[in-house]
């Protein structure tokens, strides 16, 4: 029986490599939660639930690459104010998004959730967006995911 326990948790959890994590001292600084650059929002993206936390899910802004996202992970980003900005990622029959109409110097707080899927318990992949008040003591007990790795 320890054996077939062994080879399922082996067979779940393949291919779930963790993401790159930036180091404690640069997730310390952005979780101060500054006011992004002059003209600019900031994007705070993070993934808190346990439903597929072994899953990996890409995530683009404008179609542009975020970074993989996983389990106890956040994301840091500024993109242009005053503009509709799309967020996207990949789910169990195509990709989820999410249009957010930013203000310049303000921070948004984005949560990426896995849902349960058709096919399997945990494909389904989307974005609900968080008040700040609700989404800072989340990102403060996450880790910094390194950004660009879509592959």
């Amino acid at each position: 029986m320890k054996k077939l326990t062994f080879i399922f948790l082996s067979l779940i959890l393949a291919g779930c490599a963790p993401v790159q994590i930036e180091s404690q001292q640069t997730a310390d600084q952005i979780k101060k939660f500054s006011a992004p650059a002059k003209g600019n929002a900031g994007l705070y993206i993070f993934r808190d639930g346990v439903l597929g936390l072994t899953r990996k899910r890409t995530i683009l802004i404008d179609n542009n690459c975020l970074g993989k996202s996983v389990y106890g992970t956040f994301f840091y980003t500024q993109v242009e104010g005053n503009k509709e900005h799309e967020i996207e990622t990949e789910s169990e029959f195509s990709p989820n998004k999410i249009k957010i109409l930013v203000e310049t110097d303000r921070n948004y707080f984005v949560r990426q959730f896995i849902r349960p899927g058709l096919l399997s318990i945990t494909r389904g992949a989307d974005f609900e967006l968080v008040p700040e008040e609700q989404a800072k003591p989340i990102i403060e007990k996450l880790e910094l995911a390194s950004t660009g790795d879509c592959s």
